[in-house]
């Protein structure tokens, strides 16, 4: 039964950051936090989650000037794929500096940096796009372009083999250029769902709209396709949110609408034997409205963490807010488990009815330990923007 199990506050306060799950870690990269100083340029921080402690540790920052040169700058907007233990970081942007399009790769195994060399057409410099791994490929869709100062709609693709890159030339209608959108890999397809997209097309007119379509990219034919499915319980158009595939199917999580002021808590299931969506209830204490946090899978539990949302109670259970004039940063940290144990479903029962545990053996005493004991990286304060 699909459960909310954990709830810890006191983890990294990051919004609009990039995370990967390499083994039974998830590193999260960058992001920003109302308040600090975005227009120095700095080495990007590298929050790590231990999964099975839930402890967030912050890997120390490089010292020597070669570590140094092999750094990227913190940056928001980034995007962060998973490939052979390494992490590679693209795209993203600051305040000082502007977007960027040099490659990064971080090492799980070393802790270190560097930038390998490659060739090919290199994208535009953009944040706001997506990316993800298909048979040793990271293909990167649409954004936002500083250069040409555009919402973009081109496919590019990074041969991690040969780190060639290459323009893709596809079939099909493509789904609009936009940013802020996901793009979730499921076998040799990529689906785009949701993001911001602009009457003007190409160009930011400040008119924008939500697209609740979902499109699909077949790598083998290199073909668009628009996926047919029912309205009902279909999630409304949004941007910022997560999307991840668990068993075969798609899910969607959270985002926001600026149109409708609409910060989203909402979770959706789209099953591709059927074509529907499905809302669905989770039982457990899940996470406020909110967007631009990440989201990992790792086995049978999603790990959801950071993001902004509307300063309300932490125990809301409305799915939206009506205004978007006062945010708070979130520093908090969700799992939720597709597949409980009957130890996870009792745990639960014992914290919920603060029921009495010394008597229990040290181990399971531990793991209650490791379900309620907040991390002390960040803590929380209200912000507005």
């Amino acid at each position: 039964m699909l459960t909310w199990t954990i709830h810890l506050e006191g983890g990294p306060k990051r919004v609009n950051h990039a995370a990967v799950a390499i083994g039974l870690r998830i590193y999260s990269f960058g992001g920003y936090c109302t308040g600090e100083d975005y227009e120095t340029t700095r080495p990007m921080d590298v929050h790590i989650l231990n999964t099975v402690t839930l402890h967030w540790s912050l890997l120390p920052l490089p010292t020597s000037k070669v570590d140094l040169d092999n750094t990227p700058y913190q940056r928001y907007g980034h995007t962060a794929v998973e490939y052979e233990d390494c992490a590679y970081i693209w795209g993203g942007r600051n305040d000082s500096i502007g977007a960027c399009k040099i490659l990064y790769r971080f090492c799980a195994v070393t802790l270190k940096w560097d930038k390998p060399q490659v060739s090919g057409p290199v994208p535009e410099a953009r944040d706001g796009h997506t990316a993800c791994i298909i048979q040793d490929k990271m293909y990167i869709f649409a954004g936002y372009e500083e250069f040409t100062d555009r919402f973009s709609n081109d496919m590019n693709y990074l041969n991690l083999k040969t780190f060639e890159w290459v323009a893709v030339i596809f079939n099909g209608n493509p789904a609009r250029w936009r940013d802020f959108h996901t793009a979730t890999a499921i076998g040799t397809v990529m689906y785009i769902y949701g993001g911001r997209c602009d009457h003007g097309g190409d160009q930011f007119t400040n008119n924008e709209f939500y697209c609740n379509r979902l499109m699909a990219f077949d790598t083998v034919t290199e073909t668009w396709t628009r996926l047919a499915s029912s309205t009902v319980d279909a999630p409304l158009g949004r941007r910022s949110h997560s999307a991840f595939e668990y068993k075969g199917s798609l899910y969607i999580f959270g985002g926001y609408n600026s149109l409708l002021e609409i910060h989203f808590n909402d979770l959706h299931r789209y099953d591709f034997a059927t074509n529907q969506w499905t809302r669905l209830k989770v039982p457990g204490i899940g996470p406020s409205p909110r967007r631009r946090q990440c989201a990992c899978v790792i086995g049978n539990k999603v790990y959801f963490f950071g993001g902004t949302s509307p300063n309300v109670p932490l125990d809301i259970t409305d799915e939206s807010s009506p205004s978007d004039s006062d945010l708070i940063d979130r520093s908090d940290l969700y799992v939720l488990d597709f597949e409980p144990s009957l130890k996870t479903l009792t745990s639960l029962i014992i914290i919920q009815h603060k029921i009495e545990c010394s008597y229990l053996p040290h181990d399971l005493r531990w793991e209650l330990a490791i379900m309620t004991t907040d991390n002390n990286i960040t803590r929380l304060h209200p912000t507005n923007g």
